[in-house]
Formats: C-alpha cells, sequence, structure tokens
C-alpha cells in the first residue's frame, strides 16, 4: 500500500508492509543470515546493484527493510537505517559525518555516553567537540567554526527538558554549510518531525516511544537526503551494526501503537507535572506543559503535545532524592524512558555518570535532578506512588 498521503495512524500500521509468499497479516520474520541466489548471474547482478534483492543480513533484510520504510514514512524522510542498539545510531553518525580535523557543536545535556563517546574515543581520532546549550541560538552562531560538520541537538534535551527550536537552528547551520542532526528520543515522531523543520538527519533509540515495551534495544538514522542515507547506510554495514530480524519484528509490532500510547501518557504528564509543582517538597519542574517552562510556546509551536519525560528537583538534593527513589513503589527504579510503565531515575549518579561532575554541572545535570518517565497506568496512582514517597523525605 502506498501510504505517502495517508494519516500517521495508517503510516503506524501499514506503511513497510510488503507483499509475502502466504499473505501474513503481519511482516514475517526473516531469520535468516543469507539468501540463495537463483544463478551465478543473479548474484553478480544483485553485488553490482544492478537487480534489488538480498544478498545477507548485515547488507539488508526483509523485515529490517519494512522497518526502515516505516519510520522513514513516519518522519518524512528519504531513506532510514536501523541498528542493533541507539548507541550504533550514534556511533554510526559520528563516523559517517565526520573525519579527522572535523569540529562538531553538540548540546551539552545529551545522553550521557552519546557525549562520552565524542569526548574519548573521537577525540583519540582527531575530532573537536564544543558542547554548549543549543536553546541559546547565540551559542550556537558563535560555537560554530570553519571546519564544523556537524550541528547535534537534543530536544527535548536528557535529561534537562530544555528546547532548541529547530527551524532556526537549521538556518544558522545551513548558512554555515553544516549539517544538522538532531536526536528525536525524547519526542518520537508522533510529537515532532525534524526533517520539516529544517534537520538533515534524525536519530532515534527506538528502545524508547517507538518500541514502546521495554523488551528490545536498538536505534535509527533516517536521512532527508539520498547522498546522507547513502553515507550511513554504507557505514553501518561496514561496522556491522546492524538490527537483527527479529528486534526489527518486535518493533513493527510495537509502532503500531505509539500515538495511542504517547497520547494516554501525556495526559497522565500533564497532570503530574502540575502535582509535582504544586508539592511542597518539589523545588523545581522543568516540563514544556508548564506555563512555567522558559520554553512553553516553542514547546506548542515546535510539538503536537510537550511529551511524557518529567525533569525535578527535591529539596533536601541528593539524599532527599534518593530517598523518593527508593520509596516508590509503581514506578520502576530504572533507566530508559517511553515504556507503558513509569520509570524514575537519578541522572547523576546512572545515565550520566560516565561525565565529569564539572560536565554535568555545566550542562544543568544537578546532584538533585531526578528524571521520571511517565507511563500509561492510571494517573491517579502514579501520583498516590509519588506523594507517598515524598511523605519519606
Amino acid at each position: 500500500m502506498d501510504t505517502k498521503n495517508k494519516g500517521f495512524d495508517t503510516k503506524l500500521i501499514h506503511s513497510g508492509d510488503f507483499e509475502n509468499q502466504f499473505g501474513a497479516a503481519v511482516t514475517p520474520i526473516y531469520q535468516t543470515s543469507t539468501f540463495a541466489f537463483k544463478s551465478a548471474n543473479h548474484g553478480a547482478a544483485l553485488f553490482d546493484g544492478k537487480e534489488k534483492g538480498y544478498i545477507y543480513t548485515r547488507i539488508a533484510n526483509p523485515t529490517i527493510d519494512a522497518l526502515e520504510h516505516k519510520l522513514a514514512d513516519l518522519e518524512n524522510g528519504f531513506g532510514a537505517v536501523v541498528f542493533a542498539s541507539g548507541m550504533g545510531a550514534v556511533s554510526t553518525l559520528y563516523a559517517a559525518m565526520l573525519k579527522s580535523g572535523d569540529h562538531i557543536v553538540s548540546s551539552a545535556a545529551i545522553y550521557g555516553p552519546s557525549r562520552s563517546l565524542m569526548e574519548t574515543f573521537f577525540k583519540d581520532f582527531g575530532v573537536a567537540s564544543t558542547f554548549i546549550d543549543t536553546s541559546n541560538l547565540d551559542e550556537i552562531e558563535k560555537a560554530i567554526r570553519p571546519n564544523t560538520k556537524l550541528l547535534y541537538v537534543e530536544t527535548p534535551t536528557n535529561p534537562t527538558i530544555s528546547l532548541t527550536d529547530l527551524k532556526k537552528a537549521s538556518e544558522i547551520a545551513h548558512k554555515h554549510g553544516v549539517l544538522l542532526a538532531v536526536d528525536n528520543t525524547f519526542s518520537s515522531p508522533y510529537l515532532q518531525k525534524p526533517l520539516d523543520l529544517g534537520a538533515d538527519i534524525v536519530l532515534h533509540s527506538l528502545t524508547k516511544f517507538i518500541n514502546g515495551h521495554a523488551d528490545i534495544v536498538g536505534g535509527a538514522l533516517i536521512a532527508k537526503d539520498p547522498e546522507i542515507y547513502a553515507r550511513l547506510r554504507k557505514t553501518m554495514t561496514y561496522f556491522g551494526a546492524n538490527m537483527d530480524p527479529h528486534q526489527a519484528y518486535m518493533v513493527i509490532r510495537g509502532v503500531k501503537t505509539l500515538s495511542i500510547r504517547v497520547e494516554r501518557a501525556v495526559e497522565n504528564a500533564i497532570k503530574v507535572a502540575e502535582f509535582l509543582e504544586n508539592h511542597p517538597k518539589i523545588a523545581w519542574v522543568a516540563y514544556p506543559g508548564l506555563k512555567s517552562h522558559p520554553q512553553y510556546e516553542l514547546a506548542k509551536k515546535q510539538m503536537k503535545a510537550p511529551g511524557t519525560m518529567i525533569s525535578f528537583g527535591v529539596k533536601g538534593g541528593l539524599k532527599a532524592g534518593k530517598t523518593l527513589m527508593d520509596n516508590v513503589h509503581l514506578a520502576l527504579l530504572a533507566v530508559s524512558l517511553g515504556g507503558v510503565e513509569s520509570l524514575i531515575q537519578h541522572p547523576a549518579s546512572m545515565t550520566h555518570a560516565s561525565l565529569r561532575k564539572e560536565a554535568r554541572e555545566s550542562a544543568g545535570i544537578s546532584d538533585e535532578l531526578v528524571r521520571f518517565s511517565v507511563g500509561i497506568e492510571n494517573v491517579e496512582d502514579i501520583i498516590e506512588d509519588l506523594d507517598n514517597a515524598l511523605k519519606m523525605i
């Protein structure tokens, strides 16, 4: 089915479907490492690119193709490449777009390993990096150098929940001949479409909202331009960072309910954020759906809804935050996000522990910061769980 002009929910269900031998209602799992050729000439034509088909799952696989076509369709991109993990996608993005002597400008408050990878491995390979508050457009302009090749933005940021104006950021980047890549994990394509706002590449940890059930890990890159897509595809193939067909099947199954899962979680998040903002033991709340958020208006313009991720500070600092996390019972004390279950974690000692304390603090990741991923449970139960835990402080 051609879903190009169909609605988002229709794309979730039908985009990427292909004809299969027995007319299966769901995409089959092609759990095979290799594919047989019809003849020597057929094999030669596939390797030469003169015919379309499959050679080896590291290169391409029908189940994986179905997922890639779906994701490209959902993000309005030319093509997608999926990976065994989100960090496989990050590593491939860096390796495909940067070389020794190049420079990257990035959001300071991004996923910890994404920053650590750049500041360690890629630094050793001769790539320079500057980490800034990309919500401040003047800082982006000032940070770009003649050798800058990539502006890498996460919006909302992990875990400070600040927003970058993607349309204006893309204008600045392109004015200097710089590509804009956006980690869209915190929003999913249901809430935000960076390619439509000027980005060149979108990144997702498929582990999060897109799969949505905390049972696989995976990553994806979606490119607007055929040439960029080809570079990403080639790099993934050489790295061997491909997704497994069964992983792809699980993501295809999970993504079909993306919109209804996110809608319910957003409804809950708004109520949870309002509860926290009015609680006497909470110092501050960062959530784009609150008018107190400094980019409340940008969120309304750029996103379909404010998302399901909340960060907040507990009065009493680190000790109080640990007491809170040790006394919740409904929310799971676990890293990750975007699943049907509510999750709570402490970034300074967990997801961002790999960063130097100075780097964390400069990015706004204080010791008191708690990150909450709101799930789809009954919101009254979520609030009761938080309230009971806060009483223990």
